[in-house]
């Protein structure tokens, strides 16, 4: 168990699942508003269930794509080579083993949800996929990193509330949110393979540009993030002082990030992981408020 936590970096669910979740409460937003029939507290304790299974699925098949891909770059790269692939702790065999399981696990949550969670289920699959194959040709690698945690509001969104229309506005706002976020710190995350991304060939923004423009790069990309939560502030909670404050909160942490970006461990993991819950909280917070 502890090999299989240390392959897939469980602890890297803390930035997903709070978003995944916002994008349930705003779900739940719509159908009040939209004076739908508000499904029974027992009903969305099952489905609040069966979105962990799914996205702890969908990570699992998303990292052991990631490091089976990339096992013959990690093995190279001083950083990475002491993950499981390069030093033989896990063989090719027994991470495919991991990947079906993380498969299984995603398409049975999908299927517990309802029919369009099967039939979207798909494009995350196909996400992670390519994604790991972006740096090879492309610097915009990192907005394919993003966009594999983008899906997950989206997600959370369909699971409780599978209907298109207008009221789903608010959860587009936090999506492209999570997709700029994450591209964005992304880049910092990069910065510390520049000089090998670059003896390799491989794509990113520090071996293009190098760190310091990349990290210009990455705050722009951060002020537009924070300009979407904005959006989804004013097409939601507007009127809402306290949300207004986490907003604030959440804007704050963008910058700090990118004051700190020189941290690697601070800016990307603990900054991030805090960030990750202040939005759950901007979101609960003013769903409560508004129903």
């Amino acid at each position: 168990m502890r090999k299989y936590f240390t392959f897939v970096k469980i602890e890297h669910t803390l930035f997903s699942l709070p978003v995944i979740y916002a994008g349930m409460a705003l779900g739940y937003l719509s159908i009040v508003q939209s004076g739908e029939a508000i499904p029974a507290a027992s009903a969305l304790w099952g489905i609040g269930a069966w979105i962990l299974a799914a996205a702890t699925g969908a990570r699992t098949v998303g990292f052991a794509m990631n490091r089976i891909v990339d096992r013959h770059i990690d093995a190279k790269n001083p950083r990475t080579a002491i993950r499981d692939l390069p030093t033989g702790r896990m063989n090719l065999k027994q991470a495919c083993a991991v990947l079906a399981a993380g498969f299984i696990l995603y398409m049975a949550a999908a299927f517990q949800l309802n029919s369009l969670c099967v039939l979207l289920s798909p494009i995350p699959l196909a996400v992670f996929c390519i994604y790991p194959f972006l740096k090879r040709f492309t610097i915009l690698s990192h907005f394919g990193v993003g966009l594999s945690l983008a899906l997950g509001p989206l997600g959370g969104y369909f699971a409780v509330r599978p209907i298109l229309d207008s009221a789903i506005t608010p959860v587009i706002f936090l999506t492209f949110f999570t997709w700029l976020w994450v591209s964005g710190f992304d880049i910092i995350y990069s910065t510390s393979d520049e000089e090998f991304d670059k003896h390799e060939g491989l794509f990113s923004f520090p071996s293009r540009f190098g760190k310091v423009k990349a990290l210009r790069y990455s705050g722009i990309i951060h002020v537009f993030a924070f300009l979407l939560l904005v959006g989804l502030y004013l097409s939601a909670f507007y009127g809402s002082i306290i949300v207004a404050v986490l907003l604030l909160i959440a804007g704050y942490l963008l910058y700090l990030e990118q004051t700190k970006a020189d941290d690697v461990e601070l800016a990307f993991f603990k900054i991030n992981a805090v960030l990750g819950f202040v939005i759950f909280a901007f979101v609960m917070i003013g769903v409560h408020l508004s129903t």
